[in-house]
């Protein structure tokens, strides 16, 4: 008679299934929040820009070439 219970316990209760977490479908995201997650996503993402020593270099020989242009047109 052991054998019996030792059977019946290793048996599965009959119960209902256990009700899965709802994961949303593509139709429940709207399209606002899908676009606002690719930006958030895109900014994290993306490292900021860095202006390199000869970009900033040429940007102040640009700017003394058209002080110096200005001031010549002006004479």
């Amino acid at each position: 008679m052991p054998e019996h219970r030792r059977e019946a316990s290793t048996e599965r209760p009959q119960s209902q299934p256990r009700p899965r977490p709802h994961s949303p479908s593509p139709s429940d995201v709207s399209m606002r929040d899908l676009l606002a997650s690719c930006a958030a996503a895109h900014a994290v993402s993306t490292p900021p820009e860095q202006t390199s020593a000869v970009a900033v270099a040429e940007a102040e020989e640009r700017a003394a070439a058209d002080e110096r242009a200005t001031r010549r047109d002006a004479a």
